[in-house]
């Protein structure tokens, strides 16, 4: 499967996701997230060709929602999230294109 662009994966399937920059991920662009959490522990964010630290606060909502967290580069967060997913885990991925 291919895609263009940057894509959140979660539960209920793959989409669009309208953020192409790691400083710009923010509750808002994690919403859809947020909506399932519930059915998500783990999620793995792809920074891009390079790893960006999200801020405190935004790993402390995810905290509090019981979402562990693993920030990576795109590509290694697409193939952590195929071994998880194969493994049957409550995994979701937002996933920066790479350019």
């Amino acid at each position: 499967m291919s895609h263009r662009g940057s894509i959140l994966v979660l539960p209920i399937g793959i989409r669009a996701w309208d953020v192409a920059d790691p400083r710009r991920i923010d509750r808002t662009a994690l919403r859809p997230v947020q909506a399932e959490a519930e059915s998500i522990e783990l999620l793995l964010v792809g920074t891009g060709a390079d790893i960006v630290p999200l801020p405190p606060d935004l790993r402390g909502w995810l905290k509090d929602m019981k979402i562990g967290l693993d920030v990576m580069q795109t590509g290694a967060a697409a193939r952590t999230y195929n071994i998880l997913a194969g493994e049957n885990r409550k995994v979701a991925a937002a996933l920066i294109a790479v350019a």
